[in-house]
């Protein structure tokens, strides 16, 4: 295990969810590693060196191997550091993780995102209306249990951390509603035991610095209407 963790380098951005996924599979796996926060509005040259397709964060460096893409990553931290599971060994419950994890990121991230950053009224209904079908696909396929992958957190869970941490900052400050216990009780009841999670709860950024700059930018949004 100690080859595994010779070098092992983070570049992120700490209102970013997808960051977020990498630091929780990290706390997850008990990796330690060198985190370099970036700043996007003038991205290093280490930045665009090691992620020039997509030149976003977050970014791996492990023993001079660049990685980009959080679910990417995650997978790899899983199959590096083989204790703590992240994805399961059922080939088709492994397929079903990645299934829904990338359903979060198609469905999910892109339509809240817009239903609160986007300035046009029609254009924000219509994403809300999106967010909402998707949001109840994830209540039917949560049911009851603990965490997605059941009484310990997976790969659906850690993709979900925009769901659970990012979605309530964001309805907050537009005063839309997406994630209520009223609309998803099931989904509502994961999100606060999946952000109290004591792995989770450490690797989450601090929400005040990530508020404000949401609420920034949100008014500058509807400040050009």
């Amino acid at each position: 295990m100690a080859s595994s963790q010779e070098e092992v380098t983070l570049l992120g951005a700490i209102g970013s969810p997808y960051v977020c996924r990498v630091k929780i599979a990290f706390k997850f796996k008990g990796v330690e590693y060198k985190y370099v926060e970036e700043n996007l509005a003038n991205k290093s040259e280490q930045l665009l060196k090691y992620n020039p397709v997509h030149k976003k964060v977050p970014v791996i460096v492990h023993n001079d191997k660049p990685l980009a893409e959080s679910l990417v990553i995650v997978e790899y931290i899983d199959e590096t550091w083989t204790h703590n599971p992240i994805l399961p060994s059922d080939p088709y419950q492994r397929a079903m993780a990645r299934f829904w994890s990338k359903f979060i990121d198609d469905k999910i991230v892109g339509a809240a995102w817009k239903a609160v950053f986007t300035a046009d009224e029609k254009e924000r209904e219509k994403n809300v209306g999106e967010a909402l079908e998707a949001l109840q696909f994830l209540e039917n396929e949560i049911k009851d249990k603990k965490f997605f992958a059941g009484e310990e957190i997976g790969l659906v869970d850690i993709a979900g951390v925009f769901i659970a941490f990012w979605v309530p900052m964001i309805q907050e400050i537009s005063g839309l509603e997406i994630l209520t216990s009223e609309k998803f009780p099931n989904l509502y009841k994961w999100s606060q035991e999946f952000v109290n999670h004591p792995v989770v709860k450490e690797s989450l950024p601090p929400r005040d610095p990530v508020f404000a700059f949401f609420k920034g930018l949100f008014e500058n949004v509807t400040a050009s209407k």
